[in-house]
């Protein structure tokens, strides 16, 4: 590829991508990079990366993109790290300062912060919590592990190592990891509460159930009242539900929570919502809110558009809604045959595999509650399932002796 194919500072502009800098030289070096980062091959007329990088900086020395390119390169590639190597600190830092320093566009200036933010080791949290949903559970913990190294107060790190171990039921070292870094991790407000929450599953895979409730009244609910977020506002319900479903009595705790769910029962924003939002109504006995919930989500599964939320509710979102209503009835059977079909279409509704464990255990639950020997025997199945995915959960033992007094 000849260089004089690389865009200048007048091709970059007719792109709607304007760069920052008066030299044509640095825009088509800057073309260069990329074409050969894309690539993933070193172009000889143009010096490969590494003559790209030195003569970038040499046609203007105050380009941010290009100290973005090289220094971003360089953290990406892993073989060395600002937290020892003072020279890519010093590289990290001027970029930041050029940045400041100059009127450049709002694209640029994100990727100078997602720059910023990597040399810091936050997107370790990031790529943990990506390998932890694909269950490569040692990895990821390694990596977030990696990332409170270098960012001891990365309230998503802490996340991501908290979902591990939910994962893996190894509720005691959650418990310790969790109360160890509190310090660090509860000042990010816009997570704390949800790190909450995953504490109080500890309490609740252990049968600590006043524990759980001594979280919930305390931090969870509280912040939820507060924030109102989405986030806090599920986790809330999520956690309510899976105490009630071990046998806790929270009905006044319902009804304070349906104080913040009541006003977004017509919202049908995404089915995950929708359904929390349905815990609520039903955990306090607001029939005509659970009602109203179901009726609108029918509606709007006949004319979804567009809407992919809304496609996806005539199959899954009404039959989910459909048995947390028939399971808040007694209907057991009924329950399971509305769920069941669906359970592995639950994913496509969003949420995490730990908080779309509420519906594998609502289903357990279910299925060991029917009359119908075979839900019966679908209990068992499911619980087996589920030891051999969380081996050693002490919240599966109690449910297979439950089975085992049920059905004896």
């Amino acid at each position: 590829m000849e260089s004089s194919s690389f865009r200048d500072c007048e091709a970059w502009r007719a792109e709607g991508l304007p760069l920052s800098t008066s030299s044509n030289e640095a825009c088509k070096l800057y073309d260069a990079i990329l074409t050969q980062y894309v690539t993933w091959r070193n172009i000889g007329s143009v010096g490969g990366l590494e003559g790209c990088f030195s003569a970038i900086k040499a046609a203007d020395p105050n380009f941010v993109m290009g100290h973005v390119m090289s220094t971003g390169m360089e953290l990406m590639g892993t073989a060395s790290s600002p937290r020892l190597n003072q020279r890519l600190a010093s590289a990290v830092k001027k970029t930041v300062e050029l940045a400041t320093c100059q009127n450049i566009t709002q694209r640029e200036k994100l990727h100078v912060k997602a720059m910023e933010l990597f040399s810091l080791g936050y997107l370790k949290g990031l790529y943990s919590f990506g390998l932890m949903e694909t269950r490569f559970y040692d990895q990821a913990e390694k990596v977030a592990m990696e990332g409170l190294a270098l960012v001891p107060d990365d309230a998503w790190s802490v996340h991501s190592v908290a979902h591990v171990y939910e994962m893996k039921a190894e509720a005691d070292k959650g418990l310790k990891f969790m109360e160890s870094r509190e310090k660090d991790w509860r000042v990010s407000d816009m997570l704390a509460s949800h790190n909450y929450w995953h504490w109080a599953l500890y309490f609740i895979e252990k049968g600590q159930y006043e524990a759980a409730l001594q979280i919930f009244d305390s931090e969870i609910f509280k912040r939820c009242k507060a924030t109102g977020s989405m986030l806090d506002v599920v986790d809330s319900s999520s956690l309510l539900s899976r105490l009630e479903m071990e046998g806790v009595c929270v009905k006044d705790r319902w009804r304070e929570m349906l104080q913040v769910t009541l006003p977004h029962t017509d919202d049908h924003v995404t089915l995950f919502n929708d359904l929390h939002f349905l815990m609520a109504s039903l955990g306090a006995k607001e029939t005509g809110a659970s009602q109203r919930l179901l009726e609108g989500l029918q509606e709007l599964a006949k004319t979804p558009g567009d809407n992919y939320q809304h496609e996806l509710a005539g199959p899954v979102g009404v039959p989910v809604c459909q048995a947390l209503m028939e399971y808040q009835g007694g209907n057991y059977g009924q329950a399971v045959e509305l769920m069941y079909p669906v359970r592995y279409r639950m994913v496509e509704m969003g949420g995490s595999d730990a908080q779309r464990d509420v519906f594998n255990q609502l289903l357990i639950h279910a299925a060991l509650k029917s009359d119908d020997k075979h839900h019966q025997r679908l209990g068992r199945c499911l619980l087996v399932e589920r030891e051999a995915l969380r081996p050693n959960s002490p919240l599966t033992d109690r449910l297979m002796r439950r089975a085992m007094a049920l059905h004896s």
